[in-house]
């Protein structure tokens, strides 16, 4: 079983691989714009690629001519930009031969789009008040502060605290929209969730992220929260997911978990997870290849702390730039 994993260069990426190369019965193939990605030294010389960015024109054409001269198998993708495209050219990758191990394209355009996400989820669980800046919706009626966020785009980027009301009225941005949204005082967890291709789930596995960096976890546990769990399998149902996405709530004032964003990945923790108990990578290469998979596979309550781990290699092994 030849497998693609693009975003060699990401934790999530990093996480899918070694998931991967431990099955024993996969080769990996491991692609990425920057040929000092780590990722792309833990496959063998030949099983690494670089590949234009994702928001490059040609971005999907030479994903797929790869796929081909490497008669790949299973392509799993693990940056956000890179996702609507690929999943937009799924039969055409079909066609070929290889299939693509993520989410619909619909259940990925509604959750990079953050309103169409609290709109799809609103009748089904606790959603923060959400609105469009510059509509009349968004004006008044809020309690600050605030958190006014990109609609589109992935961590923490863009997002920001707004105290009063004179504040957000001074809010705008001619290039990209912007929501505003009621701010939950609660604590955060992120969610991570396998879905079958028949979109029932899985397993849940609720993560506690004790110490961020860079908007990486780099410290953790997971957590065993029936009301958490069954929260995000309820979000992962109402957006129709299949393989696997983090979702992440926080408490509301009445330490309900409420929804915040739905990452349609797999997250850059997902060691922890898959330390716990449930190798969603593994399982989602079981799943699309159409193999049996478990009703339900639990956790344990672990730990983590993460570090930096060192590639040493030849110079002659690294890739030239492309």
């Amino acid at each position: 079983m030849r497998v693609l994993v693009t975003g060699a260069g990401g934790p999530a990426g990093v996480a899918v691989i070694r998931s991967l190369l431990r099955r024993g019965d996969v080769e990996v193939i491991a692609a990425d714009m920057d040929r000092w990605a780590s990722a792309l030294y833990l496959v063998e010389a030949g099983a690494r690629h670089l590949v234009p960015a994702g928001r490059a024109a040609d971005f999907v054409d030479v994903v797929r001519k790869l796929c081909l001269d490497e008669r790949v198998d299973v392509l799993f993708p693990t940056v956000d930009v890179e996702l609507p495209k690929l999943a937009a050219a799924r039969d055409e990758l079909l066609a070929d031969g290889t299939i693509l191990a993520s989410p619909s394209l619909a259940t990925l355009e509604t959750c990079l789009d953050k309103l169409a996400l609290a709109a799809a989820c609103a009748r089904t669980v606790r959603v923060p008040r959400t609105e469009l800046i510059g509509t009349p919706q968004a004006v008044s009626g809020w309690d600050f502060p605030v958190i006014v966020k990109p609609r589109r785009g992935a961590g923490s980027r863009g997002v920001r605290l707004i105290g009063t009301q004179a504040e957000l009225d001074a809010v705008h941005d001619a290039e990209e929209d912007l929501l505003v949204q009621e701010l939950l005082p609660g604590d955060e967890f992120s969610v991570d969730v396998l879905a079958g291709l028949d979109g029932r789930v899985i397993a849940a596995v609720p993560r506690a992220r004790l110490r961020v960096d860079s908007g990486v976890a780099v410290a953790g546990v997971t957590v065993h929260d029936d009301e958490l769990i069954e929260t995000a399998s309820a979000v992962a149902r109402a957006v129709g997911l299949t393989t696997v996405a983090n979702v992440q709530l926080k408490r509301d004032v009445d330490g309900r978990p409420a929804l915040l964003e739905v990452n349609p990945r797999f997250p850059g923790a997902m060691p922890l997870t898959i330390a716990a108990g449930v190798d969603m990578p593994s399982l989602t290469l079981d799943a699309v290849l159409g193999r049996p998979l478990p009703d339900h596979v639990d956790f344990q309550e672990i730990a983590n702390v993460r570090y930096l781990e060192d590639v040493f290699l030849p110079i002659a092994d690294v890739l030239p730039p492309r």
